[in-house]
């Protein structure tokens, strides 16, 4: 994957030097290209137990599932800005309930272990600021039974 963003990266700096683009005009076309490259981490919509409707960009929308004894973990919204263009900060608010296994809620940033921002059965609502880089929200599951309702502005 970094191969292919460098190569990209590359020839995008080979074209912009042939065609004048100002430092600003590279950056923005830098930018574009790191945030294609981490949509490709996100679940597929045909692979998602759930309905997800995307927002303003990949960090944004909601995720609606009910889950039948599913162990997996499905990569929801988020992405690899360098710059965002709404800002970094995200408000969520998520509903869970968890019938029987387990259900994390989590966000990770680049390297860093992933947070757990939700476990229970319940509701959680917080402001979260996504430093630059990647940062992915999602639901690790194990034999778990129940259903979320995650909303991300």
């Amino acid at each position: 994957m970094k191969k292919i963003v460098l190569s990209l990266c590359l020839i995008l700096l080979g074209a912009s030097m042939l065609s004048g683009c100002t430092k600003d005009e590279f950056l923005d076309q830098y930018n574009n290209i790191v945030q294609s490259a981490g949509s490709i981490a996100l679940t597929g919509n045909s692979s998602l137990q759930g309905t997800k409707e995307k927002g303003i960009d990949d960090y944004t929308g909601s995720y609606t599932a009910n889950y039948e004894d599913f162990s997996d973990t499905e990569y929801l919204f988020g992405g690899t800005s360098i710059k965002r263009e709404a800002g970094k900060d995200l408000s969520i608010d998520c509903a869970l309930e968890v019938t029987e296994g387990t259900a994390k809620v989590f966000w990770i940033s680049g390297a860093d272990e992933a947070v757990t921002l939700f476990e229970t059965t319940g509701t959680y609502s917080d402001t979260i600021t996504l430093p630059e880089g990647g940062n992915y929200i999602g639901i690790e599951c194990e034999n778990f039974t129940g259903n979320i309702e995650l909303n991300i502005e």
